[in-house]
């Protein structure tokens, strides 16, 4: 796995616990639940992402167009995911704290924005 790839997914999982402890202390275990499941939402997309768009695309400058296809189905393979544990989980846990949930989304989202400006 890439140095840069780790460290993302190392910053995620960080971001997570963090959140979920601080829900938890807040509002109680469901909302250190939520916040969890919202991250983890974040790590699963992104793994998706990473899965599907950092695929060798080949060598020669005739593949760029190759790497750039790679790069949108990467991107619809996130947002499939996305969406499809938002739906999951709002569907099967009943105590949801949806604001835990949507605070920790964002923010382990911003970790995987913040990898795109990481230059080493």
């Amino acid at each position: 796995m890439h140095p840069q790839v780790r460290w993302f997914f190392c910053c995620q999982v960080i971001v997570t616990l963090v959140a979920a402890s601080i829900a938890g202390l807040v509002a109680g275990i469901h909302a250190a639940v939520s916040a969890a499941l919202g991250g983890g939402i974040a790590i699963a997309s992104a793994a998706a992402y990473v899965w599907r768009g950092l695929r060798p695309a080949g060598t020669a400058a005739a593949d760029a167009k190759k790497a750039f296809n790679s790069q949108v189905v990467a991107e619809g393979y996130k947002f499939a995911v996305t969406l499809l544990l938002f739906a999951l989980v709002f569907k099967s846990y009943s105590q949801l704290a949806a604001l835990p949930l949507f605070l920790a989304y964002a923010a382990t989202i911003v970790v995987y924005w913040m990898a795109l400006l990481r230059q080493h």
